[in-house]
Protein backbone atom coordinates (compact mmCIF):
# COMPACT_ATOMS: atom_id res chain seq x y z
CA UNK A 1 0.00 0.00 0.00
CA UNK A 2 2.85 2.38 0.90
CA UNK A 3 4.56 1.76 -2.45
CA UNK A 4 1.31 2.42 -4.30
CA UNK A 5 0.74 5.73 -2.50
CA UNK A 6 4.37 6.80 -2.96
CA UNK A 7 4.26 5.91 -6.65
CA UNK A 8 1.05 7.88 -7.15
CA UNK A 9 2.36 10.93 -5.26
CA UNK A 10 5.70 11.08 -7.07
CA UNK A 11 4.08 10.51 -10.47
CA UNK A 12 1.54 13.28 -9.82
CA UNK A 13 4.23 15.64 -8.51
CA UNK A 14 6.41 15.19 -11.60
CA UNK A 15 3.31 15.48 -13.76
CA UNK A 16 2.34 18.83 -12.24
CA UNK A 17 5.86 20.24 -12.76
CA UNK A 18 6.01 19.03 -16.37
CA UNK A 19 2.51 20.30 -17.17
CA UNK A 20 3.33 23.73 -15.76
CA UNK A 21 6.69 23.89 -17.54
CA UNK A 22 5.23 22.77 -20.86
CA UNK A 23 2.21 25.07 -20.60
CA UNK A 24 4.14 28.29 -19.90
CA UNK A 25 6.43 27.50 -22.85
CA UNK A 26 3.44 26.77 -25.12
CA UNK A 27 1.89 30.07 -24.06
CA UNK A 28 4.99 31.90 -25.30
CA UNK A 29 6.73 29.89 -28.04
CA UNK A 30 8.75 32.91 -29.21
CA UNK A 31 10.12 33.38 -25.70
CA UNK A 32 11.36 29.79 -25.74
CA UNK A 33 12.79 30.37 -29.22
CA UNK A 34 14.83 33.33 -27.99
CA UNK A 35 16.07 31.24 -25.05
CA UNK A 36 17.22 28.45 -27.37
CA UNK A 37 19.11 31.04 -29.39
CA UNK A 38 20.77 32.25 -26.17
CA UNK A 39 21.92 28.68 -25.54
CA UNK A 40 23.25 28.29 -29.07
CA UNK A 41 25.19 31.54 -28.68
CA UNK A 42 26.62 30.31 -25.36
CA UNK A 43 27.68 27.03 -26.98
CA UNK A 44 29.03 28.90 -30.02
CA UNK A 45 26.56 27.12 -32.31
CA UNK A 46 24.84 29.97 -34.20
CA UNK A 47 24.18 27.66 -37.15
CA UNK A 48 21.51 25.96 -35.02
CA UNK A 49 19.46 29.16 -34.64
CA UNK A 50 17.10 27.99 -37.41
CA UNK A 51 16.09 25.04 -35.24
CA UNK A 52 15.15 27.21 -32.26
CA UNK A 53 11.47 27.70 -33.12
CA UNK A 54 10.74 24.04 -34.02
CA UNK A 55 12.55 22.98 -30.84
CA UNK A 56 10.45 25.36 -28.75
CA UNK A 57 7.23 23.83 -30.12
CA UNK A 58 8.50 20.26 -29.72
CA UNK A 59 9.88 20.78 -26.21
CA UNK A 60 6.73 22.41 -24.84
CA UNK A 61 4.57 19.74 -26.47
CA UNK A 62 6.63 16.87 -25.09
CA UNK A 63 6.81 18.32 -21.59
CA UNK A 64 3.09 19.02 -21.40
CA UNK A 65 2.12 15.64 -22.88
CA UNK A 66 4.46 13.69 -20.59
CA UNK A 67 3.31 15.71 -17.60
CA UNK A 68 -0.40 15.26 -18.21
CA UNK A 69 0.06 11.53 -18.84
CA UNK A 70 1.82 11.23 -15.47
CA UNK A 71 -0.79 13.37 -13.76
CA UNK A 72 -3.80 11.36 -14.99
CA UNK A 73 -1.95 8.01 -14.84
CA UNK A 74 -1.89 6.98 -18.48
CA UNK A 75 1.06 5.83 -20.63
CA UNK A 76 2.77 4.89 -17.36
CA UNK A 77 5.80 3.28 -18.99
CA UNK A 78 6.48 5.73 -21.81
CA UNK A 79 5.70 8.85 -19.80
CA UNK A 80 8.10 7.84 -17.04
CA UNK A 81 10.80 6.95 -19.55
CA UNK A 82 10.28 10.35 -21.18
CA UNK A 83 10.48 12.19 -17.85
CA UNK A 84 13.57 10.22 -16.85
CA UNK A 85 15.39 10.99 -20.11
CA UNK A 86 14.44 14.66 -19.79
CA UNK A 87 15.91 14.90 -16.31
CA UNK A 88 19.02 12.83 -17.13
CA UNK A 89 19.76 15.33 -19.91
CA UNK A 90 18.80 18.60 -18.22
CA UNK A 91 20.15 18.02 -14.71
CA UNK A 92 23.84 17.87 -15.76
CA UNK A 93 23.19 20.70 -18.23
CA UNK A 94 21.83 22.96 -15.50
CA UNK A 95 24.79 22.07 -13.26
CA UNK A 96 27.11 23.25 -16.03
CA UNK A 97 25.02 26.42 -16.41
CA UNK A 98 25.22 27.06 -12.67
CA UNK A 99 29.01 26.63 -12.66
CA UNK A 100 29.77 28.66 -15.79
CA UNK A 101 26.75 31.03 -15.98
CA UNK A 102 26.77 31.56 -19.78
CA UNK A 103 23.01 32.20 -19.69
CA UNK A 104 21.60 33.92 -16.61
CA UNK A 105 18.17 32.29 -16.75
CA UNK A 106 17.60 28.74 -18.01
CA UNK A 107 14.08 29.56 -19.16
CA UNK A 108 12.69 26.29 -17.79
CA UNK A 109 9.51 28.05 -16.65
CA UNK A 110 9.54 30.79 -19.28
CA UNK A 111 8.77 34.26 -17.89
CA UNK A 112 6.20 32.84 -15.48
CA UNK A 113 8.78 31.94 -12.84
CA UNK A 114 12.39 33.03 -13.28
CA UNK A 115 14.98 31.04 -11.33
CA UNK A 116 18.71 31.46 -10.97
CA UNK A 117 20.87 28.73 -12.48
CA UNK A 118 21.67 27.27 -9.06
CA UNK A 119 17.98 27.29 -8.08
CA UNK A 120 17.22 25.51 -11.35
CA UNK A 121 19.84 22.85 -10.67
CA UNK A 122 18.54 22.17 -7.13
CA UNK A 123 14.99 22.07 -8.50
CA UNK A 124 16.07 19.51 -11.08
CA UNK A 125 17.69 17.33 -8.41
CA UNK A 126 14.36 17.18 -6.57
CA UNK A 127 12.43 16.37 -9.76
CA UNK A 128 15.00 13.75 -10.82
CA UNK A 129 14.68 12.06 -7.41
CA UNK A 130 10.90 12.00 -7.74
CA UNK A 131 11.12 10.61 -11.28
CA UNK A 132 13.46 7.81 -10.17
CA UNK A 133 11.12 6.85 -7.32
CA UNK A 134 8.08 6.86 -9.63
CA UNK A 135 10.03 4.88 -12.23
CA UNK A 136 11.03 2.22 -9.73
CA UNK A 137 7.47 2.00 -8.42
CA UNK A 138 5.74 2.27 -11.81
CA UNK A 139 4.07 -1.13 -11.47
CA UNK A 140 2.29 0.18 -8.38
CA UNK A 141 0.76 3.11 -10.25
CA UNK A 142 -2.84 2.26 -11.23
CA UNK A 143 -3.95 1.74 -14.82
CA UNK A 144 -7.52 2.75 -15.63
CA UNK A 145 -7.67 2.88 -19.44
CA UNK A 146 -7.09 0.35 -22.17
CA UNK A 147 -3.92 0.67 -24.25
CA UNK A 148 -5.91 1.87 -27.26
CA UNK A 149 -7.68 4.60 -25.29
CA UNK A 150 -4.40 5.66 -23.71
CA UNK A 151 -2.87 6.26 -27.15
CA UNK A 152 -5.98 8.16 -28.29
CA UNK A 153 -5.76 10.38 -25.20
CA UNK A 154 -2.03 10.91 -25.66
CA UNK A 155 -2.39 11.79 -29.33
CA UNK A 156 -5.18 14.22 -28.49
CA UNK A 157 -3.11 15.90 -25.78
CA UNK A 158 -0.10 16.28 -28.09
CA UNK A 159 -2.25 17.68 -30.90
CA UNK A 160 -4.07 20.20 -28.70
CA UNK A 161 -0.94 21.54 -26.98
CA UNK A 162 0.79 21.94 -30.36
CA UNK A 163 -2.25 23.74 -31.73
CA UNK A 164 -2.31 25.96 -28.63
CA UNK A 165 1.38 26.81 -29.05
CA UNK A 166 0.88 27.63 -32.74
CA UNK A 167 -2.06 29.90 -31.88
CA UNK A 168 0.11 31.85 -29.42
CA UNK A 169 2.74 32.22 -32.11
CA UNK A 170 0.32 33.47 -34.76
CA UNK A 171 -1.25 35.91 -32.29
CA UNK A 172 0.02 37.10 -28.90
CA UNK A 173 0.41 34.89 -25.81
CA UNK A 174 -3.00 34.38 -24.20
CA UNK A 175 -1.29 34.93 -20.84
CA UNK A 176 1.39 37.62 -20.66
CA UNK A 177 3.89 37.04 -17.85
CA UNK A 178 6.12 39.96 -18.81
CA UNK A 179 6.26 43.42 -17.16
CA UNK A 180 4.87 45.08 -20.33
CA UNK A 181 1.53 43.31 -20.13
CA UNK A 182 -1.75 45.13 -20.71
CA UNK A 183 -2.79 47.16 -17.68
CA UNK A 184 0.70 47.77 -16.32
CA UNK A 185 1.90 51.29 -15.53
CA UNK A 186 5.42 51.12 -16.95
CA UNK A 187 7.12 53.87 -14.87
CA UNK A 188 6.14 51.97 -11.72
CA UNK A 189 7.92 48.87 -13.06
CA UNK A 190 11.12 50.89 -13.56
CA UNK A 191 11.52 52.02 -9.94
CA UNK A 192 14.16 50.57 -7.61
CA UNK A 193 13.09 50.88 -3.94
CA UNK A 194 15.51 52.78 -1.69
CA UNK A 195 15.94 49.78 0.59
CA UNK A 196 16.39 47.26 -2.24
CA UNK A 197 19.55 45.11 -2.08
CA UNK A 198 22.31 46.31 -4.39
CA UNK A 199 24.76 44.35 -6.50
CA UNK A 200 27.75 43.08 -4.52
CA UNK A 201 31.10 43.00 -6.28
CA UNK A 202 34.41 41.47 -5.32
CA UNK A 203 37.73 43.10 -6.24
CA UNK A 204 41.16 41.68 -5.52
CA UNK A 205 44.24 43.82 -5.06
CA UNK A 206 47.74 42.64 -5.86
CA UNK A 207 50.26 43.93 -3.33
CA UNK A 208 53.97 43.30 -2.88
CA UNK A 209 56.07 42.90 0.25
CA UNK A 210 58.91 45.38 -0.39
CA UNK A 211 61.20 43.44 1.95
CA UNK A 212 60.80 39.88 0.63
CA UNK A 213 59.46 40.75 -2.83
CA UNK A 214 56.53 38.37 -2.33
CA UNK A 215 53.26 39.28 -4.04
CA UNK A 216 49.84 38.34 -2.74
CA UNK A 217 46.22 38.92 -3.80
CA UNK A 218 43.82 40.22 -1.20
CA UNK A 219 40.16 41.17 -1.36
CA UNK A 220 39.59 44.92 -1.19
CA UNK A 221 37.39 44.83 1.94
CA UNK A 222 40.02 42.82 3.80
CA UNK A 223 42.72 45.21 2.58
CA UNK A 224 40.73 48.23 3.80
CA UNK A 225 40.07 46.68 7.21
CA UNK A 226 43.71 45.81 7.91
CA UNK A 227 45.87 48.92 8.21
CA UNK A 228 48.98 46.71 8.11
CA UNK A 229 48.78 46.86 4.34
CA UNK A 230 48.38 50.62 3.90
CA UNK A 231 49.38 52.51 7.05
CA UNK A 232 52.27 54.93 7.04
CA UNK A 233 55.54 53.02 6.93
CA UNK A 234 53.87 49.78 5.72
CA UNK A 235 56.18 47.48 3.84
CA UNK A 236 53.35 46.52 1.48
CA UNK A 237 53.09 48.26 -1.88
CA UNK A 238 50.01 48.37 -4.09
CA UNK A 239 50.62 46.85 -7.55
CA UNK A 240 47.27 46.44 -9.33
CA UNK A 241 43.60 45.61 -8.91
CA UNK A 242 41.38 43.09 -10.67
CA UNK A 243 38.20 43.87 -12.60
CA UNK A 244 35.28 43.92 -10.14
CA UNK A 245 33.41 40.58 -10.25
CA UNK A 246 29.71 40.33 -9.46
CA UNK A 247 29.24 37.79 -6.68
CA UNK A 248 25.66 38.57 -5.66
CA UNK A 249 22.98 40.12 -7.83
CA UNK A 250 20.94 42.82 -6.16
CA UNK A 251 17.38 43.89 -6.88
CA UNK A 252 16.64 44.56 -10.52
CA UNK A 253 13.55 46.50 -11.53
CA UNK A 254 11.19 44.47 -13.75
CA UNK A 255 11.79 47.07 -16.47
CA UNK A 256 15.41 48.21 -16.44
CA UNK A 257 16.43 48.70 -20.06
CA UNK A 258 13.54 50.49 -21.77
CA UNK A 259 15.00 53.56 -23.48
CA UNK A 260 13.72 55.35 -26.57
CA UNK A 261 16.44 57.24 -28.43
CA UNK A 262 16.00 59.51 -31.45
CA UNK A 263 18.35 59.51 -34.45
CA UNK A 264 20.11 62.61 -33.07
CA UNK A 265 20.81 60.79 -29.79
CA UNK A 266 18.13 62.48 -27.68
CA UNK A 267 16.30 60.19 -25.28
CA UNK A 268 12.52 60.66 -25.18
CA UNK A 269 11.51 57.80 -22.86
CA UNK A 270 10.14 60.02 -20.10
CA UNK A 271 8.22 62.16 -22.56
CA UNK A 272 6.60 59.11 -24.17
CA UNK A 273 5.61 57.56 -20.84
CA UNK A 274 4.26 60.85 -19.48
CA UNK A 275 2.32 61.95 -22.57
CA UNK A 276 -1.41 62.41 -21.97
CA UNK A 277 -2.38 61.64 -25.58
CA UNK A 278 -2.77 58.12 -26.96
CA UNK A 279 0.66 56.89 -27.98
CA UNK A 280 1.09 54.14 -30.57
CA UNK A 281 4.38 52.23 -30.55
CA UNK A 282 5.03 50.04 -33.57
CA UNK A 283 7.63 47.58 -32.28
CA UNK A 284 9.90 45.99 -34.89
CA UNK A 285 13.11 44.79 -33.28
CA UNK A 286 14.61 43.69 -36.63
CA UNK A 287 13.41 45.48 -39.75
CA UNK A 288 15.15 42.93 -41.97
CA UNK A 289 12.83 40.24 -40.60
CA UNK A 290 9.69 42.37 -40.23
CA UNK A 291 6.46 41.28 -41.85
CA UNK A 292 5.47 44.08 -44.25
CA UNK A 293 2.12 42.66 -45.45
CA UNK A 294 0.18 45.16 -43.31
CA UNK A 295 2.27 48.21 -44.23
CA UNK A 296 -0.56 50.04 -46.01
CA UNK A 297 -2.94 49.46 -43.09
CA UNK A 298 -0.33 50.62 -40.57
CA UNK A 299 0.41 53.79 -42.57
CA UNK A 300 -3.31 54.54 -42.69
CA UNK A 301 -3.61 54.00 -38.93
CA UNK A 302 -0.62 56.32 -38.39
CA UNK A 303 -2.17 59.14 -40.42
CA UNK A 304 -5.54 58.84 -38.68
CA UNK A 305 -3.91 58.83 -35.23
CA UNK A 306 -1.91 61.98 -36.00
CA UNK A 307 -4.92 63.71 -37.54
CA UNK A 308 -6.68 63.49 -34.17
CA UNK A 309 -3.72 64.74 -32.16
CA UNK A 310 -2.35 61.37 -31.03
CA UNK A 311 1.19 60.11 -31.61
CA UNK A 312 2.71 57.19 -33.47
CA UNK A 313 6.37 56.11 -33.67
CA UNK A 314 8.23 52.90 -34.47
CA UNK A 315 10.84 51.33 -32.19
CA UNK A 316 13.60 49.21 -33.65
CA UNK A 317 17.07 47.95 -32.76
CA UNK A 318 18.79 48.14 -36.14
CA UNK A 319 21.34 50.58 -37.54
CA UNK A 320 20.46 53.75 -39.44
CA UNK A 321 21.57 52.11 -42.69
CA UNK A 322 19.03 49.32 -42.23
CA UNK A 323 16.33 51.86 -41.37
CA UNK A 324 17.07 53.84 -44.54
CA UNK A 325 16.98 50.68 -46.63
CA UNK A 326 13.62 49.75 -45.09
CA UNK A 327 12.25 53.21 -45.84
CA UNK A 328 13.24 52.96 -49.50
CA UNK A 329 11.57 49.56 -49.93
CA UNK A 330 8.41 50.08 -47.88
CA UNK A 331 7.74 53.84 -47.63
CA UNK A 332 6.69 53.89 -43.95
CA UNK A 333 4.96 57.11 -42.94
CA UNK A 334 6.13 57.09 -39.32
CA UNK A 335 9.49 57.95 -37.70
CA UNK A 336 11.88 55.41 -36.22
CA UNK A 337 13.52 55.43 -32.79
CA UNK A 338 16.12 53.10 -31.31
CA UNK A 339 15.49 50.76 -28.36
CA UNK A 340 17.39 47.70 -27.14
CA UNK A 341 16.54 44.61 -29.21
CA UNK A 342 16.06 42.25 -26.27
CA UNK A 343 13.72 44.78 -24.70
CA UNK A 344 11.65 45.02 -27.87
CA UNK A 345 11.35 41.23 -28.06
CA UNK A 346 10.04 41.35 -24.51
CA UNK A 347 7.59 44.19 -25.06
CA UNK A 348 5.57 42.34 -27.71
CA UNK A 349 6.03 38.90 -29.29
CA UNK A 350 5.59 40.04 -32.86
CA UNK A 351 7.76 41.68 -35.48
CA UNK A 352 6.13 44.10 -35.94
CA UNK A 353 3.66 44.41 -33.10
CA UNK A 354 1.63 47.41 -31.96
CA UNK A 355 1.39 48.79 -28.43
CA UNK A 356 -1.06 51.45 -27.28
CA UNK A 357 -0.03 53.63 -24.33
CA UNK A 358 -1.51 56.52 -22.42
CA UNK A 359 0.35 58.24 -19.59
CA UNK A 360 2.69 55.26 -19.37
CA UNK A 361 -0.05 52.63 -19.01
CA UNK A 362 -0.29 49.79 -21.54
CA UNK A 363 -3.86 49.89 -22.85
CA UNK A 364 -3.54 47.22 -25.55
CA UNK A 365 -1.10 45.16 -27.62
CA UNK A 366 -1.59 43.50 -31.00
CA UNK A 367 0.24 40.97 -33.09
CA UNK A 368 0.86 42.06 -36.67
CA UNK A 369 -1.83 39.58 -37.76
CA UNK A 370 -4.41 41.23 -35.50
CA UNK A 371 -3.81 44.99 -35.77
CA UNK A 372 -7.32 46.51 -36.02
CA UNK A 373 -8.28 49.66 -37.90
CA UNK A 374 -8.13 53.02 -36.17
CA UNK A 375 -11.88 53.39 -35.70
CA UNK A 376 -12.10 50.01 -33.92
CA UNK A 377 -9.25 51.01 -31.60
CA UNK A 378 -10.84 54.37 -30.94
CA UNK A 379 -14.21 52.84 -30.14
CA UNK A 380 -12.82 50.26 -27.71
CA UNK A 381 -9.93 52.05 -25.99
CA UNK A 382 -10.36 55.81 -26.23
CA UNK A 383 -12.20 57.35 -23.30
Amino acid sequence: MFKKILGIITSAFVGIVFVFSGFVKAVDPLGSTYKFIDYFEAFNLPSLDVTAFPLSIILSGLEFTIGLCLLIFIQRKWALWGALLFMIFFTPLTLWLALTDPVSDCGCFGDAWILTNWETFYKNLIILSAVIIAFVLKKNIPVWLSVRKEWIFTGGIAFLITLFSWYNYQHLPVIDFRPYKVGNYLPEKMVIPDDAPRDIYETFLTIRDTVSGKEIKIEMAQYSDDSTYWCEGSRWKYISSSTPKLIKKGYQAPIHDFNIVAENGDEITKEVLADSVYYFLLVAYDLKKSDTDRMADINKLYKQALAEGNKFISLTAVSNDVIEEFKKKNNPAYDFYITDGITLKTVVRSNPGLVLLKKGTVLAKWHNNDIPDYESIKKQYFK
